[in-house]
């Protein structure tokens, strides 16, 4: 049915958090922008650099922590991965087959190795981190934290003619309109399944062309938005970065160092069992 298909779209569209802000007063709320930042990518580099599970039971007890002291419900954190489970689950899946390596299975032109298994597993769950990971900083993190720390950190290549606070402007602004442009989409799809249109049924060509009556207005929209946006920055008499003051500067507490000291005894604990335990792959 029409309205079936358009009800799948929408509560997947519902379960992307990214760009989201879950407003609180946590322990993770109240950390420096920037070190938060800092924080998320020393934890991308730890999600890449574990060679064992041993390392990803780490990583998860390290997530639990961080959910449970941000006060968000772990539901609504962990919902973020649906939208992309199909591409995890073809990602792993990929891996499982071209990996070569002791066969363990065959069958006709498939073959499953250990070490296909083995880094099918890794990537699934390197995806699964990295979005929980991810998902995290932007819910903890307001839209104007988030500019004023990137800004601050990008600050130094301005002398190299980076222009830092347009940059972490754009990225801000992109992730902030993530949420409005999902209503968008939900919006139409409600109103082109009322008319009929049927976005389930039919081979992979007929599928994507049912897609036109939504991208098309969903462009627009966007266009539109980016002007409205735009014409709203000009007439504040907005310009950038430079002799700009801020009503709240940006200041390092006690709370950041012990957000140093855990993201310390993270990437100690990842180094170490990298050391003492072989590799699975």
């Amino acid at each position: 049915m029409p309205t079936q298909g358009g009800g799948m779209e929408i509560i997947m569209l519902k379960d992307i958090t990214l760009g989201q802000f879950f407003p609180g007063a946590s322990f993770i709320h109240r950390l420096d922008p920037r070190t938060k930042i800092l924080a998320i990518i020393v934890y991308i580099a730890a999600v890449f650099t574990v060679s064992n599970f041993y390392g990803y039971i780490v990583l998860a007890v390290f997530l639990a922590v961080c959910v449970k002291s941000s006060e968000i419900p772990f539901k609504f954190v962990i919902k973020g991965l649906k939208p992309i489970m199909i591409f995890i689950l073809f990602t792993a899946v990929f891996n499982l087959f071209l990996t070569s390596g002791t066969p363990i299975f065959h069958w006709w032109i498939f073959t499953i190795t250990r070490e296909g298994v083995v880094f099918a597993s890794f990537m699934a769950l390197r995806l699964a981190f990295l979005i929980f990971g991810t998902s995290l900083l932007t819910l903890t993190t307001s839209p104007i934290a988030l500019t004023d720390g990137l800004e601050n950190l990008l600050s130094p290549f301005k002398k190299i003619g980076l222009p830092a606070h347009e940059l972490a402007m754009m990225m801000t602004i992109a992730l902030r309109f993530i949420p409005t442009l999902l209503e968008e989409t939900d919006k139409i799809i409600k109103a082109q399944s009322a008319r009929g249109a049927d976005f389930e049924s039919g081979n992979i060509i007929r599928r994507a062309k049912a897609m036109i009556p939504i991208l098309i207005p969903l462009f627009i929209s966007s266009f539109r938005r980016a002007d409205e946006l735009a014409t709203a920055m000009e007439c504040r008499c907005y310009r950038g970065g430079k002799n700009r003051t801020r009503l709240n500067r940006l200041k390092m507490s006690r709370t950041d160092v012990y957000g140093w000291i855990y993201m310390a005894i993270l990437l100690a604990a990842i180094v170490c069992l990298n050391i003492l335990i072989a590799p699975a792959v």
